[in-house]
């Protein structure tokens, strides 16, 4: 939807809601062309929110799952032009690899976001990771939280 569609709206905040309710309801073969639509909103801001709210909630339900590769290549295209959707994209598939102790590189998780370092220093079990960012986490928080988890997690070990 855009200022061009005859039922646009233009409160933002009654579009957004929109959003959210047609992200809730969509098709696995229709998601990638809902976030083609919602990306071409004149208020890029609550776009990309309405986006990476998506994003956030449809990867932590594929994490593991085969089916990520497929679902993450298939909207590659439509996020990429938005930088804010594209690199929670990005951090969503260096956070999988983590967890499936797949290749990864720590250069990549320093230059992570802090809510992708942060997520990774609250949730993730893998090792390397926790040791990477409780040495050069971003934020005090960050390490702080990685050197408790990975202090946790090799007194259980």
């Amino acid at each position: 939807m855009s200022a061009d569609d005859p039922g646009w709206e233009p409160d933002e905040h009654v579009r957004f809601a929109r959003y959210r309710r047609a992200f809730d309801k969509v098709s696995a073969e229709d998601a990638a062309a809902l976030v083609t639509r919602v990306l071409t909103d004149p208020d890029v801001a609550m776009a990309n929110s309405a986006v990476c709210e998506y994003l956030d909630r449809r990867a932590a339900e594929l994490l593991t799952d085969p089916g990520y590769p497929s679902w993450c290549l298939e909207l590659t295209g439509p996020v990429a032009v938005d930088d804010f959707s594209a690199r929670r994209l990005r951090e969503w598939t260096l956070l999988r690899a983590m967890t499936l102790d797949e290749p990864w590189d720590a250069e990549t998780l320093l230059a992570a976001s802090n809510w992708l370092q942060l997520r990774c220093a609250e949730e993730s079990t893998a090792t390397t990771a926790l040791a990477t960012l409780a040495e050069d986490g971003r934020t005090r928080r960050i390490r702080n939280i990685a050197k408790s988890r990975l202090s946790d997690l090799c007194r259980r070990r």
